[in-house]
């Protein structure tokens, strides 16, 4: 949940530290991403409100997620397979592994009408076309976008856009 509802790397999920979640301002502080980078991404209130009642049950720290001994992250090996048994026990068969949730976040969030620099900071890309490489727009959005052709009208074109041959009256 926390990889789809803030677009994180596994290594990402398993480095977050308490502190990072900042309910306050409703935001994600990732600490060293991907090339080092901090960076800020989405909290959900859904996502806060479970995370709320996870730190309630384990009361976990420093990080929100921690390894068996209870001194470390939880590995990204364990958080994958973790991954692998849901997706399993709930008759997933699409997609493939947890970074496609990742995947998911991005695209969700274009078809969504986020704007591609909004998503690149969110997913931490220093390209704008590695962000434009995440994502795979469906058929869904597809079918639903307009030819800028439909957007003009000629004066007088009102009715014939409506499908009525009978000439505009001004």
């Amino acid at each position: 949940m926390t990889c789809y509802g803030a677009g994180l790397r596994v290594s990402e999920l398993v480095h977050l530290q308490l502190d990072d979640i900042h309910s306050q301002r409703m935001l994600i502080h990732v600490r060293a991403g991907k090339g080092n980078k901090d960076r800020y991404t989405l909290l959900s209130p859904r996502l806060l409100s479970e995370l709320r009642s996870y730190w309630r049950t384990y009361r976990p720290r420093p990080w929100l997620f921690v390894n068996r001994a209870g001194n470390g992250p939880l590995p990204t090996a364990t958080a994958q397979k973790v991954f692998y048994l849901l997706k399993q026990r709930a008759g997933i068969t699409r997609g493939h592994g947890i970074h496609s949730l990742r995947h998911s976040f991005a695209s969700h969030l274009l078809e969504a009408g986020v704007d591609l620099p909004t998503l690149q900071r969110l997913l931490g890309h220093t390209s704008l076309a590695t962000t434009a490489k995440y994502l795979h727009v469906t058929s869904k959005h597809l079918g639903s976008v307009r030819s800028p052709l439909d957007l003009l009208r000629m004066p007088g074109e009102e009715d014939i856009a409506k499908g009525d041959d009978a000439p505009a009256q001004e």
